[in-house]
């Protein structure tokens, strides 16, 4: 990867779709139950429109900070999910009933989960006069 290693980079995913109002953020690390990547990143957004939102800023963003593209993108349109297969990363974005149809994180559910930290919104202060 340029410049950027794989747990980093799906930490960068989760926040950019994040920024974009993804709910349930999770990231799977799959380095010793599969060959193919190191972490699955999981999001779900409220809509279609949503979920073109999302995968465009991830998209863009990361073309422009990193200079990677993904090396293949799938789903979309009225699928219910698309797929960004960053090769270490592989982000996956969906609406909420193809989000439980598919249950990634149940298929998984021996994967270990990297904490996210997230910037949570701060709550207003009791102490202001």
């Amino acid at each position: 990867m340029t410049g950027i290693d794989a747990e980093a980079l799906a930490h960068r995913l989760i926040a950019l779709a994040d920024s974009k109002k993804a709910e349930d953020p999770v990231v799977l690390d799959m380095r010793e139950l599969v060959a193919y990547t190191d972490f699955l990143a999981i999001v779900t957004a409220r809509n279609e429109r949503q979920a073109r939102a999302i995968v465009d800023e991830v998209r863009l963003v990361v073309k422009r900070e990193s200079g990677l593209l993904p090396g293949g993108v799938d789903g979309g349109g009225d699928a219910g999910w698309t797929i960004l297969d960053y090769l270490d990363v592989v982000l996956h974005v969906f609406t909420p009933e193809a989000r439980d149809r598919y249950q990634l994180e149940e298929l998984w559910r021996d994967a270990p989960r990297l904490e996210l930290a997230l910037d949570e919104p701060e709550a207003p202060s009791a102490a202001t006069g």
